[in-house]
């Protein structure tokens, strides 16, 4: 459930040191995995691959964002988490339609890239989703963040077993799969964003509208 609690608005929270730390590292990591998740998915011909690489830029970018309004008022953080939730829904939705263009093309992906390349990315997105874990019940520009890693984390290890599935049958149907699974996890999560993210507008404005309007609306 959203916190609508006004501890999410207390500014040691949404600006201290620890927030911040955890973001700068979340990035890091992000930026780094974007390059090498996309390289080998490209060299690979994995959908899936190709997918998680996307979600590591598209997180990158919400870590930067976060970064840069870390400690500002209710309203702005929830301005952000609007774009961020959207962006989020954006890449689903792109991971959705290219999935379905490897199906009706017949791509056929490397099982040994993909299994070495999502255990790497799996590794370094559980790392980070721990990291974060604590900030998950905070507004929802937080809590976008806490959505993008563990998302992530629930993607390597689909597309480990995507790898398992490719090998083991020689198809490429497992990859199609978990890009698809990958895709309706972008569309939940970035709809859950875009929700809490409404309600936190509607509150802010609420609360700095003048007290004879307030007292008309009632």
């Amino acid at each position: 459930m959203a916190c609508s609690s006004c501890a999410a608005d207390k500014a040691d929270h949404t600006n201290s040191p620890a927030w911040r730390r955890a973001l700068w590292i979340a990035l890091a990591v992000n930026v780094l995995m974007f390059g090498a998740e996309l390289t080998a998915g490209l060299l690979g011909g994995s959908k899936a691959l190709q997918a998680d690489a996307l979600d590591f830029l598209g997180d990158a970018a919400n870590y930067a964002i976060s970064l840069g309004v870390a400690g500002l008022a209710l309203a702005w953080r929830a301005r952000t988490a609007m774009v961020k939730g959207a962006t989020i829904f954006s890449f689903g939705l792109y991971v959705l339609l290219s999935a379905l263009w490897a199906f009706s093309h017949g791509t056929h992906p490397q099982a040994e890239v993909m299994g070495i390349v999502g255990f790497a990315a799996l590794v370094a997105n559980g790392g980070v989703a721990l990291m974060l874990y604590r900030f998950r019940t905070g507004d929802a520009n937080m809590r976008s963040v806490w959505i993008c890693s563990r998302n992530d984390a629930i993607g390597n290890v689909a597309v480990l077993l995507a790898a398992l599935g490719v090998f083991g049958t020689g198809s490429a149907l497992p990859d199609i799969i978990v890009a698809g699974i990958m895709a309706a996890l972008g569309l939940w999560g970035g709809a859950q964003i875009i929700r809490q993210s409404s309600t936190e507008m509607r509150s802010a404005h609420s609360m700095t509208a003048p007290l004879s309007f307030r007292r008309a609306m009632k």
